[in-house]
């Protein structure tokens, strides 16, 4: 166990000198070790270790903020769910996903020397994994020149591509990893590998599931022809294996034992969520059902694992799932936040938590929503049957979680039925269908990376409220991250190029595959 940590600390070092902040400094002080020197398998496992956690953090800081699953309000030391967002935040941003992406691609390039075939594959699915964050949250980037200054023909001002090309180059090497992926290369030391053990085949269905994902993201643009691609891969589940259960969801285990330990390992409840992020009204809304003297009748199975009422009953009399406000004005936040119920910390912060890339059930509802647009066939019979697998999936992957909440939940498959049957869920009550998918789509994307974040910008899905105290955004939830100064300064011609392609670098600046860029015709 040592040796593994001195393993992993050891290599990231070495790969945070070679791959500083962001494009513009890594290409500006290229990697200095040759491919050869490094083994491979060596470089995938704090990889993926270190990326689920990154994964972990970013959810709870970021996604659950901005999405309104929390809303910090222990101060205002933390202001993302108003809004209030600084350069030194989109240059973190923008240095963590690029230092995942040139990583990534060091590993790529080591699999190739070292004729590693199944960790060529993995690099591959990884490398579109963290750069399709990194373009959906920043809108145009470097792809095809990135990262390539330690190359003979690699260049230390890459050019931004748009996201329509990003996306052909990343679906490009999706096709690619899936071909190698069928070979059944051998991957040669599986203990290293917590998310599947080295089983190609699971690493295949991850990858052709990412595939889904990202057709879904750009299906509004029908130049990209998303749904003759999405029949290709569904009909053909030989070539193409996707995500058949919960079984093959893309979740990294972690031991528990150092350092194989959730990001979360050492927070206490205060630091986690009671002195900071609370649940949100719009969160409680959709999971919980009032009569009409705001008693509560019916409760999604999932809130009491994924959070906890606050205990104290002085601020909860009537012990009730209460919701703070997100976006409330600075003077307001008190009154808003007493009472307000926490995030589960006993389930979500336990040293061996789980990280999870991708469940089964987002790749239901992907299909419901698919086969309810007409970009697969089925129509509204096979919708509802994807849509109900993907609830049902849901609420049984948080089921095993139960177990772990202080006081243990248990979740029947009778508690499934009366939320499928319930004004919260059902599909035959439901007057839009489309809203429907996306509202559980939304609660089913908790506590995955910033997937929430960008189906909303793709759906608008949940309805929103945006909170009066928004004022740093004039009230508008941000539509995507802007380009450090950094950035700017560094890669100028490249960087005003892209910004003029988009049409503006601010908060309201809307990405090429979102709802708002498409209505709005850019």
């Amino acid at each position: 166990m040592n040796k593994i940590k001195i393993i992993t600390i050891g290599l990231l070092t070495v790969i945070g000198h070679a791959c500083t902040a962001d494009f513009e400094e890594i290409n500006t002080n290229p990697n200095t070790t040759n491919v050869g020197q490094i083994q491979a398998s060596g470089m995938f496992e704090p990889l993926l270790y270190n990326g689920a956690n990154f994964w972990l953090n970013y959810t709870w800081y970021w996604n659950n903020e901005l999405i309104q699953f929390t809303a910090f309000t222990g101060g205002t030391t933390r202001q993302e769910h108003r809004y209030f967002i600084s350069d030194s935040n989109w240059q973190s941003v923008w240095n963590a996903y690029s230092r995942y992406g040139n990583n990534v691609s060091h590993l790529y390039d080591l699999s190739v020397e070292q004729e590693d075939r199944s960790l060529e594959a993995i690099s591959l699915t990884l490398k579109v994994l963290y750069m399709s964050n990194l373009t959906d949250m920043f809108g145009d980037v470097p792809y095809s020149e990135a990262f390539t200054a330690r190359k003979a023909n690699g260049t230390t001002k890459p050019k931004f591509e748009s996201q329509k090309e990003v996306y052909e180059q990343m679906f490009a090497d999706l096709a690619t990893a899936n071909a190698i992926y069928a070979t059944e290369p051998i991957f040669i030391k599986p203990a290293l590998d917590g998310m599947y053990s080295g089983s190609m085949k699971k690493w295949q269905k991850f990858n052709n599931s990412l595939y889904l994902r990202l057709l879904m993201r750009v299906s509004g643009r029908n130049e990209m022809n998303v749904g003759a691609k999405m029949t290709e891969i569904i009909n053909n589940p030989s070539t193409y294996p996707i995500f058949t259960s919960n079984a093959d969801n893309a979740t990294v285990v972690f031991s528990g034992n150092d350092p194989y330990r959730s990001q979360f390992a050492d927070t206490n409840e205060g630091s986690f969520t009671s002195s900071g992020r609370k649940l949100t009204e719009q969160l409680i809304k959709m999971a919980v059902i009032k009569d009409g003297n705001g008693q509560e009748t019916f409760v999604d199975p999932r809130l009491p694992i994924i959070g906890k009422k606050n205990p104290n009953l002085s601020v909860n009399p009537d012990n009730v799932w209460k919701g703070t406000v997100s976006g409330v004005p600075e003077q307001d936040q008190s009154d808003a936040d007493r009472g307000s119920s926490w995030l589960n910390t006993a389930v979500l912060a336990r040293v061996d938590a789980p990280g999870s890339f991708m469940d089964y059930a987002e790749v239901q509802f992907i299909l419901a929503e698919a086969a309810l647009r007409g970009l697969i066939s089925g129509g509204e019979s096979a919708s509802k049957e994807y849509y109900e697998n993907g609830v049902t999936a849901s609420v049984e992957k948080w089921a095993e979680y139960g177990q772990y909440s202080e006081t243990p939940v248990t979740v029947e498959n009778a508690d499934i039925t009366a939320l499928l049957k319930s004004d919260l869920a059902s599909w035959d009550k439901a007057s839009d269908k489309n809203e429907l998918i996306g509202n559980q789509k939304y609660l089913a994307l908790f506590w995955i990376g910033m997937e929430a974040y960008h189906e909303f910008r793709r759906t608008g899905y949940p309805e929103l409220t945006i909170g009066a105290g928004t004022v740093f955004n004039d009230y508008t939830l941000p539509t995507r991250f802007v380009y450090p100064t950094t950035t700017l300064a560094t890669n100028p011609d490249n960087v005003e190029e892209a910004i003029a392609r988009m049409g503006g670098n601010t908060m309201k600046t809307p990405v090429w595959w979102s709802q708002q860029a498409i209505q709005g015709g850019n």
